[in-house]
């Protein structure tokens, strides 16, 4: 029900202009590779991320059969799809390469949520990408992207960590100060743990359900959902947080 109401959704906003935020360029989709994509053809971090997220969706019985080719399908079409909206960026930074550098739990959490299904994932995902959304929920998609100004590219800083990690310290200040002291003290930052949480999507902190209703809140409601969601989460842990400071 959740795949076909996120499909019906984004699908409605993409063919609206005022609701497009990106172009996307003239990707031909699943006809531009070669359908028996290998696991070979990725990096390592991308290898093990392929094989938790078919362990993980077999575990949800989400996926059934040959989910690995299937996903590793979606991830190499998504790095072609996005390529084509990127900048050249000579730098020495790790983040700053060719290659997205960490693992694109997304892209990964669509192919669950859509049963394993490769087409409906990749056409989902080109859809969304055309959304405001999907540069807060989507991290890759603005890696090294044309959308944003070249100062902002070369600090090799995503835009989630000084927009939705900013405004969550903001509203920490107000709503939960003493968690807020907690951070202080530890000499952490809210925003690192947020960062962490999103660039996962949750994955490993939250339920399947629960990674279902952010990503399906902050599509419906806005990227503005993305804070509120943090902070709630802190709000959660408040209590957690104030006996590990005391210890």
């Amino acid at each position: 029900v959740l795949a076909e109401l996120i499909e019906k959704f984004v699908s409605h906003l993409s063919e609206s202009r005022t609701d497009c935020y990106f172009s996307t360029g003239s990707y031909k989709g699943q006809t531009a590779m070669d359908a028996d994509v290998k696991k070979e053809n990725l990096s390592s971090v991308q290898q093990l991320g392929v094989e938790m997220t078919v362990r993980y969706g077999k575990f949800l019985n989400l996926l059934k059969g040959d989910a690995e080719n299937g996903l590793c399908f979606v991830l190499m079409n998504c790095e072609e799809f996005l390529k084509q909206q990127q900048r050249t960026v000579v730098s020495s930074l790790c983040c700053l390469q060719e290659h997205y550098p960490g693992f694109d739990w997304f892209a990964s959490s669509i192919f669950l949520i859509m049963s394993g299904d490769r087409e409906k994932t990749l056409k989902f995902l080109q859809q969304f990408s055309r959304l405001l959304v999907s540069a807060f929920l989507w991290l890759p998609r603005l890696h090294l992207s044309m959308h944003l100004p070249v100062t902002t590219v070369e600090y090799g800083i995503h835009p989630v960590y000084f927009c939705s990690a900013h405004h969550v310290e903001m509203l920490l200040k107000a709503e939960l100060p003493l968690v807020c002291s907690a951070f202080h003290m530890s000499g952490f930052t809210p925003s690192q743990i947020c960062l962490q949480w999103i660039t996962q999507c949750f994955w490993n902190y939250m339920d399947w359900s629960e990674i279902c209703h952010y990503i399906a809140i902050c599509i419906f409601l806005g990227p503005d959902y993305q804070v509120y969601i943090c902070i709630s989460l802190f709000r959660h842990l408040q209590q957690d947080i104030l006996k590990h400071t005391e210890a």
